[in-house]
């Protein structure tokens, strides 16, 4: 009887225990309670920069960072979009690109129009849960060469530039005396900067006009002349050196020594010459430098196969102080010296030379001792006048070549040359900066040097073709 009775126990014990499970799930079911809960924080955003500048039709505007994250979540499910914009003619939220996955993305934005607009960026967590933070764009109208054009936030006065290799250039800046390391190919803020005031014992700005480079040392000069109101200010004479350790984006510098009498010791020197070009005269208080007979240094180069004798090239004046007249050039011919020790500057034999009636804002030359000259007008007036790249040998009495006439319909001034190519190349590119500080980049009327936020002020570098 026992054997029978077997297998109904067994079935009888398997009923009982799936009656229990049903019960159990019956009534996990009817609490509505998980057995482990899942709860999400509020989302966080967070911009690498509130401030932001683009322009119209530009290649390679700069960048913001987003950051985000979400307690409970994984980074990569939140997404990150504009949500509203206050100017849509500037940037609409379909002109917001975001790219990049994870915690970390970026954000780029394709100007509609010049202007200012609020744009704001939301990042949707799970659960449905949002964050927002504003960011400030700016938007300057298009230029020409627009493909070859790069913007260097951060500062609107480029001034002087001066290549560190590896597709970097060390800028200075005429408002300032912050030394700012820029990628030559990428629009944005410097990766690094070294403000020279201490070192040099400066306290107002030393209008940084010219550089040049000789091994590991930049030589860089002020414009030696008077304000815009004609006042003297003792900064501005400054000559000093920086030395150069690294290359590239690990570029380092060290600010070496100054010296602060070499407008004095042109003007002696101009003196005893008979005045031949009115220093005396262009540096008086009341003058203003950038007169046709004014004074003014915006060139710094050495003679061609030197390292002593230096090459200082004038802005103001012409010469004679006349439409139409030549540029000049003087050579300190103790340079080093001059640098190195304190010694006082030795002069040769100035050089004239016709550039159509302009002067020199930069003069820069390569290893095989080939020059190039940026010249313009010695007029403030940066915009409008004529400017023209011209290539030149280096030695007195022999001309110049026009290269190429450089645009003028768009803001900034052409200020600088980062470095000389083969000019005996075909196709050969130059890139050039303008100082972009007095003009109204945003449609506002106010210059930009003179802008509230740092990352909307920017000078323009443009590459451009060399002609024959």
């Amino acid at each position: 009887m026992l054997h029978q009775l077997q297998p109904q126990s067994r079935r009888t014990a398997v009923l009982t225990a799936a009656a229990t499970a049903g019960l159990l799930a019956v009534t996990a079911l009817a609490s509505g309670t998980p057995a482990q809960a899942v709860t999400y924080g509020t989302p966080t955003i967070t911009l690498s920069a509130s401030y932001l500048s683009g322009a119209v039709g530009a290649t390679g505007d700069p960048v913001v960072t987003v950051t985000v994250a979400q307690s409970g979540a994984d980074a990569s499910a939140l997404t990150v979009a504009a949500s509203a914009t206050s100017k849509s003619s500037v940037a609409t939220t379909a002109d917001v690109t975001v790219t990049g996955t994870g915690a970390t993305r970026r954000l780029a934005v394709a100007a509609r129009g010049r202007g200012y607009t609020d744009l704001t960026v939301k990042v949707t967590g799970l659960g449905g849960k949002t964050a927002t933070k504003k960011l400030y764009y700016a938007a300057s109208a298009a230029v020409k060469n627009a493909a070859d054009t790069r913007y260097l936030t951060g500062s609107s006065d480029a001034s002087a530039a001066v290549d560190v290799g590896d597709g970097y250039a060390v800028v200075a800046d005429d408002e300032s005396n912050v030394l700012r390391l820029y990628s030559r190919s990428a629009s944005g803020a410097p990766v690094k900067s070294w403000d020279v005031n201490s070192a040099l014992g400066a306290s107002k700005e030393i209008d940084i006009e010219a550089a040049t480079r000789v091994g590991n040392t930049i030589y860089w000069t002020g414009s030696l002349g008077n304000n815009k109101d004609g006042e003297y200010k003792a900064d501005r004479n400054t000559v000093f050196t920086t030395t150069v350790s690294g290359s590239g984006a690990s570029t380092s510098l060290t600010v070496g020594r100054s010296y602060k009498k070499l407008r004095d010791d042109l003007v002696a020197w101009d003196e005893a010459n008979d005045d031949a070009y009115g220093f005396a005269a262009g540096t008086e208080d009341g003058e203003a430098p950038k007169q046709i007979d004014g004074f003014n240094v915006e060139g710094l180069e050495f003679a061609p196969g030197s390292t002593t004798t230096a090459y200082v090239g004038f802005r103001a004046p012409l010469a004679p102080p006349k439409a139409g007249a030549k540029a000049l050039i003087v050579p300190v011919t103790n340079f080093d010296k001059v640098l190195g020790s304190g010694t006082k500057a030795a002069f040769g034999t100035p050089i004239e030379l016709d550039l159509g009636g302009l002067t020199i804002r930069d003069l820069r030359k390569n290893a095989a001792g080939q020059y190039l000259i940026l010249a313009g007008s010695w007029a403030a007036d940066d915009n409008s006048d004529p400017y023209a790249l011209y290539s030149w040998d280096g030695v007195a009495g022999h001309a110049p070549v026009k290269r190429l006439d450089l645009p003028t319909t768009d803001p900034g001034g052409w200020e600088a040359i980062v470095d000389v190519p083969d000019l005996t190349a075909s196709g050969a590119r130059v890139q050039v900066i303008t100082d972009s500080g007095a003009a109204d980049l945003y449609g506002d009327g106010q210059e930009a040097k003179d802008l509230d936020h740092a990352e909307w002020k920017k000078s323009r570098s443009v590459w451009f073709t060399l002609g024959g």
